[in-house]
This record gives C-alpha cells, sequence and structure tokens, in this order.
C-alpha cells in the first residue's frame, strides 16, 4: 500500500495555493509563465482570450489580457481588457501579478506561482490571494472569483504544455 500523500492544497480565508510536481525544469516552466501568450494557454477558466505584449522581466512590467467573463457565467461583464503588472519576480523561482481592469477602486487581488527544483522537475505552487482587497470589494463577498479546482486545472494544464506526455518517459 502507498505512503499517504501530503495534501497539495492550502487554503486560509482569503488565499488559496495549490501545487503539482511537473516533469520540466524550473525554467521551462518559468519561460511560460513569463510569456503573456503562456497565461492564456495554461487557464483552465476559460476566461483568457488573447493577450498583447512582451515578456515580463521585472516586478513592475506590464501587459494586456483580453477576457471574456461569460465563461464563468457569474457576473454579465462580457468582454473586457485588464493590465497585469508584475509585483514579483524571481528568475526560475517566483512571479506574482495583480490585475487592473476597468472597475474601480482596483481590487487588489494577486495571482502567482512559486517554483522549487526537485529531483524530477519542479514543484509548482499558485496560489490566488485576495487578502488585500479594497473594502469595497470586501464588502461585495464575492471572492474568490476563481476557484481552487480551477487553479488544480490550469496546474495540470501547465503541465501539459511544458511536458507533453510521452509514451517512452512512462515505461
Amino acid at each position: 500500500m502507498a505512503e499517504p500523500q501530503a495534501p497539495d492544497t492550502t487554503a486560509t480565508a482569503e488565499r488559496i495555493e495549490v501545487s503539482r510536481t511537473v516533469r520540466a525544469a524550473p525554467s521551462a516552466v518559468f519561460a511560460l509563465l513569463t510569456d503573456p501568450q503562456g497565461h492564456v494557454a495554461i487557464d483552465s477558466s476559460g476566461m483568457l482570450m488573447g493577450a498583447d505584449g512582451e515578456r515580463v522581466n521585472a516586478a513592475g512590467d506590464t501587459f494586456v489580457v483580453h477576457m471574456d467573463r461569460e465563461a464563468l457565467g457569474d457576473v454579465p461583464l462580457g468582454e473586457y481588457d485588464v493590465t497585469v503588472t508584475i509585483r514579483d519576480f524571481q528568475q526560475d523561482r517566483l512571479i506574482s501579478w495583480s490585475v487592473l481592469g476597468k472597475v474601480r477602486p482596483p481590487i487588489g487581488h494577486v495571482y502567482g506561482y512559486r517554483l522549487t527544483p526537485v529531483d524530477d522537475g519542479t514543484e509548482v505552487v499558485s496560489f490566488y490571494d485576495w487578502s488585500g482587497i479594497h473594502p469595497e470589494w470586501r464588502a461585495r463577498d464575492i471572492f474568490p472569483v476563481i476557484s481552487e479546482a480551477s487553479l488544480k486545472a490550469t496546474l495540470g494544464i501547465l503541465a501539459r504544455t511544458v511536458a507533453p506526455y510521452r509514451r517512452e518517459d512512462r515505461s
């Protein structure tokens, strides 16, 4: 019988973290996460429709994501654009960002990834933190917008994207 595994999720009242080991080097995962199109490619929510901008290289860098909230079926916002601003940037280790759209005041939630090298690839931790949201948004009691399941699914797509399945790897 297999040994029990530690849970791969951490949730607090204002933060969700999920993790997965991916069969790729941290540099390969980080390259995907610094590419605006990479965010679109791995999104499991269906909201990210496209992106414009260059690969990010530092905190403060920005790019635009074209969104469609109809994918969630919760708020009839339709299509809109948001600006992603990189908050934390540690090459091959950590990237986080905030999102600014049309709504004011700015919401203040943060998304990101922590990467840790492990023997068979990279442990990837995806997090979503709304602890710093503006009081007006907190009063609406609508967070989290993205579920733990959605974060887990995005990690699955990320794994498939940076380390595609090959039968010979499974022998």
